[in-house]
């Protein structure tokens, strides 16, 4: 049995449906039973857990081969990293009690630095807690998500002006789609590794891109001008707010950004193995253009 955390998300829904073409037998654990009626459509069994629910996870886990873990960072929460690092600790804890399970973690670009990279500096603390407890462990590093560009795409359409964290708009940074991620998750899940230890995979697209492709993506897609515009850092806080991200919450996406712009989040010199996706960021601006 292969179990999917946060099976209803892009990234978990694309793994199960990969698995679920190569007949792999699925169980899908979404949080509110509404979640699961496509994944049931699809041949997966359901399963009901909360992150924070240890006996609900351990029932989830129950006859597993490989199992995908993904901790989101809660977005409408006063203290995000608090309670992402304590979601971390409880799933870690639960997985222990299941140290033969092949666990593909969902990590980010950058987590092996240890300081001032904001929210990648979470994902770092969750590769360390599963490290410690799991045998077969996988962590899937990737890049930044093309889906992330929604978040402004109506700003972007309706200004002509395309505003951007990075800075500047003709770097070129790593990125992926985030179906993508799950299709090579998929495809971890389903190598067993013959000993213990931990692999590392980092995934990214099929090239770099800059603030500027990003911007004629999406002039590309709707027909209209637009051009992309380093967003001044003084600006970024109250942009952030406006946009409903608790202080602390902002202060995480800064750091973040700040490490981008200086070029600290990227893949991990000499470590692991190189995955790529094949979704390029025009195809993935279509489809969001078409969906607004």
């Amino acid at each position: 049995m292969h179990v999917i955390f946060g099976a209803a998300g892009k990234a978990g829904h694309a793994t199960a449906m990969a698995l679920r073409r190569a007949a792999y037998p699925v169980r899908a654990v979404v949080r509110h039973a509404a979640q699961g009626d496509a994944l049931a459509k699809i041949g997966c069994e359901i399963a009901i857990a909360d992150l924070h629910d240890a006996d609900a996870l351990n029932r989830a886990l129950d006859g597993a081969h490989a199992v995908q873990v993904l901790i989101p960072l809660p977005r409408n929460d006063a203290r995000p990293a608090d309670t992402m690092r304590s979601t971390i600790d409880i799933t870690a804890r639960v997985l222990a009690s299941h140290r033969d399970v092949h666990v593909v973690a969902l990590s980010d670009y950058g987590a092996e630095v240890d300081a001032g990279t904001g929210i990648t500096m979470l994902f770092h603390h969750f590769e360390a807690a599963l490290r410690d407890v799991s045998t077969k462990l996988t962590l899937l590093r990737s890049a930044e998500h093309m889906q992330n560009w929604m978040r402004v795409l109506p700003v972007a359409l309706s200004s002509g002006v395309l505003p951007s964290f990075h800075d500047p708009v003709d770097k070129r940074f790593p990125t992926i789609s985030a179906a993508d991620v799950g299709i090579v998750s998929a495809r971890l899940l389903g190598e067993t590794p013959r000993v213990a230890g931990t692999r590392i995979v980092s995934v990214e697209g099929p090239a770099r891109v800059s603030a500027n492709d990003v911007a004629q993506s999406i002039a590309n897609a709707s027909g209209r001008r637009v051009e992309a515009s380093a967003l001044p850092r003084d600006q970024w806080a109250s942009t952030l707010a406006r946009g409903g991200l608790s202080d602390r919450h902002a202060q995480l996406v800064i750091e973040l950004f700040d490490a981008h712009n200086a070029g600290r989040i990227d893949v991990e010199d000499g470590a692991g193995e190189r995955a790529f996706g094949t979704t390029t960021l025009n195809r993935a601006i279509e489809e969001m253009v078409a969906s607004i």
